[in-house]
């Protein structure tokens, strides 16, 4: 069956340098590491919503004086995955659709990924909000992260009329292993923790991400 969308992570998927967005962003703007764990620790315990957990963050970026400028410094520190503009231009060459359903926010991509708004029909991810002046506002929290993934998945796929089976998700991290069981194919990028070996259907371990073009144009 041939696939017609395939949906990616971004933090160390189509991004290299990266785990997550947001401890790039807790190191930049020294956050309090306990002020950080609080609220993750909350979260998980139920205790707060990812929205509220996203927002809090959000708000001690704010409170260190975040500008757009000073946060695009530290995304100077990253780059484009090996193989990700070779992979993103072969698959659009054969008409598949192409997706971004992340929990990163969109600072990063933006300034990253040549032409990202046209690339992606879809993006699921966090958006930043600054004022005029260029400083950092406030967060639109995505609705889609973490077990939310593969929820946008099937909301893609319902609205396009394509199958679940015709589609595929890229990811590297435990909060892609739900959308890596739904997608018909399923690829663990550079895994950061052996439970997605067990989720996915293949495993690419080489940090080029234009490795998984055979499983996905050879079907």
């Amino acid at each position: 069956m041939p696939y017609k969308l395939v949906c990616f992570d971004i933090d160390g998927t189509l991004i290299d340098n990266v785990t997550s967005a947001w401890q790039l962003f807790h190191d930049h703007f020294r956050i309090d590491p306990q002020k950080r764990a609080r609220a993750r620790d909350d979260f998980y315990a139920g205790k707060i919503t990812y929205c509220e957990w996203a927002e809090h963050d959000v708000a001690l970026w704010i409170a260190q004086g975040a500008t757009r400028e000073r946060m695009i410094q530290a995304v100077t520190s990253l780059c484009v995955m090996k193989g990700a503009l070779t992979a993103i231009g072969r698959l659009r060459e054969k008409g598949i659709m192409l997706a971004v359903i992340s929990g990163s926010v969109d600072l990063i991509p933006h300034a990253l990924i040549p032409d990202f708004s046209d690339t992606f029909a879809d993006v699921f991810i966090n958006r930043l909000h600054f004022d005029s002046k260029g400083k950092l506002t406030g967060v639109e929290v995505t609705d889609f992260d973490i077990d939310g993934k593969a929820e946008a998945l099937k909301r893609i796929a319902e609205r396009e009329g394509i199958a679940l089976g015709e589609c595929v998700f890229v990811g590297d991290h435990t909060n892609d292993i739900k959308a890596l069981k739904e997608a018909g194919l399923g690829i663990a990028f550079d895994p950061k923790d052996e439970s997605l070996d067990q989720a996915a259907d293949v495993v690419i371990r080489e940090k080029d991400i234009s490795l998984i073009l055979p499983y996905i144009l050879n079907s």
